[in-house]
């Protein structure tokens, strides 16, 4: 069997996804059921690829403990970005364990999630008359992300957050290169201070004697950017079969309870008298949903419990986290402020962060946010951000 080696950039926090990254990086949130990174593994061992380097940096312990040296009998190297100065040193960072290997290699991000059929995309259309292969992905929306210009093609310009109404492909973060890269990346001029990996390919494209590719790919991709990031890629792959709908035999139902699929019940998952859970739900690990609860649209994460007659919609949680018994998460359209930034009419009802403790009887406006290890006491009602480690009394 042909060696293929991977390179994955993971050492992200995600700052746009507090509080969620409080206690884990970016690529350890759920997607849907599992790890972003581990469906990132998954597509490359899917692909053919026989040996991984992991990129770690914040909170790399969370990636190191839950994989350990293997994934699926796949061997998986760390190495530590020191500090987090950007995309290209991190791919810097594992130059030499690159250097073991012959030819050119993959290179993905770690908290994006891709599916196979583009890392095959790449793989197989990559050449030796190029230095580099980009995945692209056909859409109307690359404004939050990188637009890729091509010839015939040919890569012409690489522009990030663009906003003009050139046709552009977005960048799928999918790549593969060559030895070419690494000096590519040491020859440009850091930006606030780090190194860009898309700086570094742009002075590829720029350079005439060097061919920089693009495939495009119809392959699954989808990113979590903000919180409510995550219900969408739940539904997403619910969708498209890249999760099944299951009700594990080891999960308890009970009788009178309803589940509307698409669902996914994990073993060890309660789910009592009278409640209905779904459509588009995923409980993590060791979920509790009480008696005539109403759970819609919904990432649950492991250890959380939903208590009786709660009405939930439109709602991501962390672990360990509590919704009280009587609570109520609205759902629907909301302008939720991330940072700085405000973002209207987004159908998000709230995110209880990572042991977040609601005592029951509350009202939750669309849009909340309430901090990892925040309390809330029983009958208030919330509107906006509750901080982390802070206590709401009603």
């Amino acid at each position: 069997m042909t060696e293929r080696s991977a390179i994955v950039l993971a050492a992200g926090e995600g700052s746009r996804l507090r509080p969620l990254t409080k206690h884990r990086p970016k690529p350890m949130l759920p997607a849907a059921t599992k790890p972003i990174l581990e469906h990132v593994f998954d597509a490359l061992i899917d692909a053919g690829v026989t040996e991984i380097t992991t990129v770690v940096g914040y909170q790399r312990n969370r990636v190191q403990s839950h994989f350990g040296p293997t994934h699926r009998n796949v061997p998986i190297r760390y190495v530590k970005q020191e500090k987090l100065l950007g995309s290209g040193h991190a791919l810097l960072a594992a130059e030499d364990a690159h250097r073991d290997h012959q030819g050119p290699t993959l290179v993905v991000y770690g908290d994006q999630l891709v599916d196979g059929d583009i890392v095959a995309d790449v793989l197989e259309s990559h050449d030796e008359d190029s230095v580099a292969t980009l995945g692209l992905i056909p859409t109307d929306d690359v404004g939050e992300y990188g637009g890729v210009l091509t010839d015939d093609g040919e890569v012409t310009e690489i522009v990030e957050h663009p906003f003009d109404d050139r046709e552009y492909y977005l960048n799928a973060g999918v790549y593969v290169f060559d030895d070419l890269i690494f000096e590519a990346i040491r020859g440009v001029d850091p930006r606030v201070g780090e190194q860009s990996l898309i700086d570094g390919i742009s002075s590829l494209v720029d350079d005439e004697t060097a061919s920089v590719r693009g495939v495009v790919s119809d392959g699954l991709w989808v990113d979590a950017t903000y919180p409510w990031d995550l219900l969408t890629i739940a539904e997403d792959l619910l969708a498209s079969g890249g999760v099944e709908s299951q009700v594990s035999a080891d999960a308890y139902v009970h009788e009178s309870a309803t589940v509307v699929d698409p669902v996914v019940v994990p073993a060890d998952c309660v789910v009592g008298a009278g409640s209905v859970v779904g459509p588009n739900v995923c409980l993590g690990e060791n979920v509790t949903v009480g008696s005539n609860v109403s759970l819609t649209h919904a990432v649950v994460d492991a250890d959380t419990r939903v208590e009786d007659g709660a009405t939930v919609r439109d709602c991501v949680t962390g672990r360990g986290a509590r919704i009280g018994p009587g609570s109520t998460v609205v759902g629907g359209p909301s302008d939720v402020q991330i940072n700085d930034a405000v973002h209207r009419d987004v159908d998000f009802g709230a995110l209880f962060a990572d042991h977040a403790h609601d005592e029951g009887g509350s009202t939750f406006a669309p849009g909340v946010i309430v901090g990892a290890d925040a309390y809330v006491q029983a009958g208030s009602t919330l509107r906006g951000t509750l901080e982390d480690d802070v206590e709401v009394r009603s």
